[in-house]
């Protein structure tokens, strides 16, 4: 069953600048970690965001993220100490250059489920970046 989306990004050409923790809270890979995970998660992948820069943003369930510890990786959100802001780009952005949706968002594919996405990150930073040595923590 498809269902509405309860906020919905541009259709025109500016990026909305949206809080994160309120419709979802966004996980934020480094382009390193973020692209091992996306081949991994594969079709379960929800919605993904690119930043221009590299770095991969999975929308998931406000709060479901909190507390992670994974390397490279950090959740914006309601439970965050401060106020978080994504940029949303409008929803035809779905290429490169400059932030797009490297994942199209929509009422099928919205939501990452947090649990799978951080077993995925995880394996991916540990795959890329080898185990955490003491000095790591």
């Amino acid at each position: 069953m498809t269902r509405a989306l309860p906020w919905t990004p541009s259709s025109g050409y500016d990026v909305k600048v949206l809080p994160a923790g309120t419709w979802w809270d966004a996980v934020r890979a480094s382009g390193l970690i973020g692209e091992h995970a996306l081949k991994l998660l594969g079709d379960v992948s929800g919605a993904v965001i690119q930043d221009k820069h590299g770095p991969l943003y999975w929308l998931v369930e406000p709060g479901s993220a909190h507390g992670w510890d994974v390397r490279q990786v950090h959740v914006l959100g309601a439970t965050t100490a401060s106020a978080s802001y994504v940029g949303v780009p409008p929803a035809h952005w779905t290429g490169p250059p400059g932030i797009h949706w490297r994942i199209s968002v929509g009422p099928d594919r919205y939501l990452t489920d947090a649990t799978l996405l951080r077993r995925a990150l995880a394996l991916a930073a540990l795959a890329e970046l080898g185990p955490v040595e003491e000095t790591d923590r």
